[in-house]
C-alpha cells in the first residue's frame, strides 16, 4: 500500500483485513490484541493494547467484527499474535493468529 504513510526507515506499508467471526454458543468480548513482527535483520517489534481499532467488540454467537489496519516495515517480515477477550461465562479467551509473511515488493517502494 504505498500510498499510505510510512516513515523513511520503514518505508513499506502493509494493510491488514481482520475478520473476527464468534464461532462458539457463547457472547465474546475483544478485549485486547497483540501482534509481533520479525523482520528479515532480526528486528522484533511487539505492538499490543486494549481492543482493536478503538473497541471493544462485544459479539453474539454466530457474529462478525471487521476491521482493516496497516503495519510499516523496514524489509521482509514474518507477523503472528492472538486476541484475548472474555466469554459471558467470564472466562478468559485467547484467539492465536497464524504467521503470515510481508513481502516488499520487488524494485522499492
Amino acid at each position: 500500500m504505498p500510498q499510505l504513510d510510512a516513515p523513511p526507515e520503514k518505508p513499506f506499508p502493509f494493510a491488514y483485513f481482520i475478520h473476527i467471526i464468534n464461532g462458539s454458543t457463547k457472547t465474546v468480548t475483544i478485549l485486547a490484541r497483540k501482534w509481533i513482527l520479525k523482520d528479515g535483520a532480526g528486528e522484533v517489534v511487539v505492538v499490543e493494547g486494549s481492543g482493536v481499532v478503538g473497541e471493544t467488540p462485544k459479539l453474539q454467537p454466530g457474529e462478525k467484527f471487521s476491521y482493516n489496519s496497516y503495519h510499516v516495515v523496514a524489509s521482509d517480515s514474518e507477523v503472528s499474535g492472538a486476541f484475548f477477550g472474555v466469554d459471558s461465562a467470564g472466562l478468559g479467551i485467547r484467539v492465536r493468529i497464524p504467521a503470515f509473511t510481508l513481502r516488499r515488493p520487488s524494485g522499492g517502494k
